[in-house]
């Protein structure tokens, strides 16, 4: 039997198993590749004709937008729509001195050096001079939720992407994590403290955040619900070694705050499925995702601390399903031989496959400094044993 994109990611997530595994690249800001690894495979290639004018999906990363052409010459099974920005706010690149900067909607600063640099790092936070109290709360200029250019698109979107065949379909959060964006926000430093000595406005913070994204969520989902296979959500909440933030905290404050997203999410489309990314260690609070309705686990960073592909897909095989996972990104992809990237690409794909719960792509996006001859056995490797 052979299965359209969207059959074979319906199953995978559902999980079952299906003629192959659903193979995914770019379609939400984790799963994608940078431009400039992009064009040099392009080039490499000889491939220009896949996409003669590449664009930028998030230029705070500097990731690609890849073209039409080239996800179907390298059979990718699912595609992404993503909010536009409000009409509000525009991306306007300063350049001073020895870097770019841009500040995005939330009044966060962000730097780019022009040598050398490969994308935007947190360079400024908004709230990091004050105190975090009820009145700086009640004065932020809170971006809008209910802007009307967010939504303008997401039927074009996706009427673009079924025009010959039915793919799988993520949706795109409207900003990052309520935890991520309440340490940008304050400043990191600022707001560890804050949940310390201040939990009590911090968890109002955080709230805060979790009640703009319901906003955008509920209005997107009501508008193009039916024709979403995945929600895309986000949250760092590890780093190599450990996790962010102790569990008790995580499970005091923070959880929550997701669980009370995640249902709101559900609420709107029952249907749907839930993608949570989140790097590094994040082990530890495997049960504590899955209990508040995550259910698909990015980037699988086996590179971490604890996070052995083998023992996760024994111990949450099958409740959690894996997107990601398939070869590391920090060491073997950038740096190792053909070979050992096939090796890799194999041995993930065996412990990660059986049964379905899996979806195929690298952990995290692929970087600028990848060969395109890595990127060349990354994808027959995909192939070959997908």
């Amino acid at each position: 039997m052979t299965y359209t994109s969207h059959a074979r990611l319906q199953a995978a997530i559902n999980h079952r198993e299906s003629d192959r595994i659903p193979f995914d690249l770019g379609s939400t800001k984790m799963t994608g590749i940078s431009a400039i690894a992009y064009k040099h495979y392009l080039q490499y290639k000889d491939a220009a004709y896949l996409d003669p004018e590449p664009s930028i999906l998030d230029i705070m990363q500097q990731l690609a937008k890849p073209s039409e052409a080239f996800l179907r010459a390298l059979d990718v099974d699912v595609r992404g729509i993503f909010p536009a920005p409000p009409d509000s706010w525009q991306a306007s690149i300063i350049a001073k001195g020895d870097s770019d900067y841009l500040t995005d909607e939330w009044g966060i600063m962000w730097r780019k050096p022009k040598q050398h640099g490969l994308y935007f790092d947190l360079n400024e936070s908004p709230m990091v001079a004050e105190d975090l109290d009820q009145n700086v709360l009640n004065t932020f200029p809170w971006p809008d939720p209910g802007n009307q250019r967010r939504y303008a698109s997401l039927q074009q979107q996706l009427d673009q992407i079924n025009t010959t065949e039915r793919y799988g379909i993520t949706l795109h959060g409207m900003t990052s994590g309520a935890l991520e964006m309440a340490l940008r926000l304050r400043g990191f430093e600022n707001f560890f403290v804050d949940l310390i000595a201040d939990s009590h406005t911090a968890l109002i913070l955080i709230n805060k955040i979790v009640d703009i994204k319901i906003a955008y969520w509920t209005r997107a989902l009501a508008m193009i619900g039916h024709a979403i296979d995945v929600a895309v959500e986000v949250d760092d909440l590890g780093t190599q070694e450990s996790l962010l933030l102790s569990p008790e905290i995580y499970r005091t404050l923070v959880k929550p705050c997701h669980k009370r997203l995640f249902a709101a999410i559900k609420k709107s489309a029952p249907h749907i499925k839930v993608f949570f990314h989140s790097c590094g260690a994040i082990a530890p609070l495997m049960d504590d995702l899955i209990e508040i309705g995550v259910d698909i686990i990015n980037p699988v960073q086996f590179s971490a601390s604890g996070m052995n592909v083998r023992e996760l897909k024994q111990n949450y095989g099958k409740d959690i399903v894996f997107w990601g996972g398939v070869i590391d990104t920090q060491k073997t992809l950038p740096y190792g031989s053909p070979d050992q990237i096939k090796d890799e690409v194999k041995r993930n794909i065996e412990t990660l496959a059986p049964g379905g719960g899996y979806v195929i792509n690298t952990v995290h996006n692929i970087q600028s400094d990848v060969p395109p001859q890595n990127l060349d056995a990354l994808f027959e490797a995909i192939n070959t044993y997908r």
